[in-house]
């Protein structure tokens, strides 16, 4: 979940109530999804935001999430922009990251403050929504030490300036990076300078590399690095924003993001034209292509629509509303609404501003309206059925199960299903090609669109979760005994959802005198309790060491691995004493 430092006299600035207290901030942030979680050493508050809502990533979307709260604004807000001056061509650019967008600040007052949340929206927005860089990456410079060639004239006379978005040879034309007083090469900067060995993997395989060009000559080379010349600083008062990146949904909704931040400091948006001379692609948020020579003018500030019935907002939160109550809630969550009669009633035809990336379906709508209402003023009440509910037989038996845990002393714990190939196989010393049949090397489900590289499939098993929570548990006091009874996925064509879905049991002890025969000695406790014969038969795998490993046979059938984690495991997560692992489904003890 992401966490922004939020110092409260900037809020309550920028939400007109300097009446607040830290507690009253702190309870009506609650009730936006915000929760506080301590204060940084400069007397910042640490506030954990929902993920979705990104458009809270600075104290300025915070601000505006309040105001709306307090019914301060009301209804959608879409700043002014200034007609273009600036133009952003692009030509032959490195073909993973063909996309481009861009705006003009002017007005700003950068004082100290500004700054700092300028900054972490630009790195939280970074980490999030642009997947670390890779997907979308945020360049801000100070337009005063940018020198825009003059290309045609527009209307009435005007002269337009341009930038250029193109590639540029590993060992092309050298500039200043940031933290540097020597001319680089784009090679030399991702070799040599530290921000650029931290990005390095996100251009180093390609041909060539992006670089943005002024009349002056190459001031950034995304998605690693600005160049010293364009830095911002407390005395810029004009900014160029451009942002690139593998999609260019993505990129112009991260601009909206910094758009709307820059216009609650009273900064004025002024539109960049984006010349796309070679290229088809889709703009906006519909599927209508534009091209080959596309001009695109950005940040595009389109707003959109949502359908969502007045029978079912009253249906999903259990309270009976009259309209007019329900375009007050919209409204003060910062949307317009439109009552249309239809056939199967009444309809509200809602209006999304364009910051708002997280609405999707009108359930989005829907939770909206919640939140404006009240979700501590909802009353519960008894669902219309008449069954009586029970604990389903894999619920009993698993808490039978960790009751067992307990009792052999190990440490109840509850894991991320969500996982990365590299934590899976990688780490483990598991390669699914070449051991295809390894416990655990199974094809893992792959979440199309993930928000982070470290969580991009479903675990096939769950000890390298376990050896996870050890990695971040080396300052704790040993022994360490850790169990867990969670879920593991596969691919599974002949399943209907395509995906086998288990439910495995899973231990790790970790002490300077551990052995093999620790773990046997549990899983014979295990199986003398609920009744199975228990069989260990030596096999070979990856993950532990040759000799000290076998296979879990649960009355005749193979059910899981167990044995002593191999050393080179251990030295990749950094682990300085013995461990030993177990793991094996849960249905192998019903």
């Amino acid at each position: 979940m992401p966490v922004v430092n939020v110092d409260y006299d900037e809020l309550r600035e920028l939400t007109g109530h300097d009446e607040k207290s830290a507690d009253e901030l702190e309870r009506d942030l609650f009730d936006l999804g915000l929760e506080y979680e301590g204060e940084t050493e400069d007397g910042d508050a640490k506030l954990e935001l929902e993920p979705d809502r990104l458009d809270r990533l600075s104290v300025e979307g915070i601000a505006r999430s309040l105001r709306y709260q307090y019914g301060d604004d009301r209804g959608v807000y879409v700043p002014n922009t200034n007609d273009a001056t600036w133009t952003i061509e692009v030509e032959d650019v490195p073909p993973e990251r063909p996309y481009v967008t861009g705006a003009v600040i002017r007005g700003v007052d950068l004082d100290e403050g500004t700054l700092d949340s300028l900054i972490q929206l630009q790195e939280k927005l970074h980490a999030t929504m642009g997947r670390k860089r890779a997907k979308g990456a945020i360049g801000i410079h100070d337009l005063a030490m940018l020198k825009g060639e003059t290309i045609a004239d527009t209307v009435e006379g005007a002269a337009e300036k341009s930038i250029r978005y193109t590639g540029i040879a590993p060992d092309g034309d050298r500039f200043v990076p940031l933290d540097s007083d020597a001319e680089m090469t784009p090679g030399e900067v991702i070799a040599e300078h530290h921000i650029g060995e931290t990005y390095a993997d996100l251009v180093g395989e390609y041909e060539s590399y992006p670089a943005i060009y002024d009349d002056i000559g190459l001031f950034s080379f995304p998605p690693v690095i600005n160049g010293r010349r364009t830095e911002v600083t407390t005395d810029s008062r004009e900014l160029f924003v451009e942002m690139t990146g593998t999609d260019q949904w993505t990129i112009d909704k991260m601009l909206n993001i910094v758009c709307y931040a820059l216009d609650a400091r009273g900064a004025t948006i002024e539109e960049v034209a984006v010349e796309y001379p070679d290229r088809d692609l889709y703009a906006g948020d519909d599927s209508e292509r534009v091209g080959p020579g596309a001009s695109l003018v950005r940040p595009d500030l389109s707003t959109r629509t949502k359908a969502v019935a007045h029978g079912r907002i009253e249906s999903m939160l259990g309270v009976d509303l009259d309209p007019d109550e329900v375009v007050d809630l919209l409204e003060r969550s910062g949307l317009d609404a439109d009552r249309q009669e239809t056939d199967d009633g009444l309809v509200y035809e809602t209006t999304i501003p364009p910051y708002r990336v997280d609405v999707l379906h009108p359930l989005d709508v829907i939770d909206d309206v919640g939140r404006a209402y009240g979700f501590n003023e909802l009353s519960a009440r008894y669902p219309d059925v008449g069954t009586v509910g029970g604990r389903h037989e894999r619920s009993t038996l698993e808490n039978a199960v960790r009751t067992q845990l307990v009792g052999l002393g190990f440490e109840d714990l509850l894991n991320f299903h969500l996982s990365s190939e590299a934590e899976l196989f990688d780490r483990m010393r598991l390669d699914p090609a070449a051991d295809p049949d390894a416990f655990g090397a199974a094809e893992p489900p792959r979440i199309t669109t993930p928000y982070s590289e470290d969580y991009t499939v479903l675990r096939t098993w769950a000890l390298p979760s376990l050896l996870m929570v050890l990695e971040n548990n080396t300052h704790r006091a040993y022994p360490q005994d850790l169990a867990e009874i969670g879920l593991v996925a596969s691919v599974d064509e002949s399943a209907n959802t395509g995906v086998d879905e288990r439910r495995h049991v899973a231990g790790v002890l970790a002490r300077h005198d551990v052995s093999y025969e620790d773990a046997k000695a549990r899983l014979q406790a295990l199986a003398r309790n609920f009744d199975v014969e228990l069989a260990t038969p030596a096999t070979e795998h990856p993950s532990f060491i040759e000799g000290r490993v076998a296979t879990i046979v649960v009355d005749g059938d193979a059910v899981g691995v167990m044995g002593e984690i191999h050393p080179a495991v251990l030295v990749e997560h950094d682990l300085e004493l013995p461990v030993v692992g177990f793991e094996f489904r849960l249905d192998a003890l019903a």
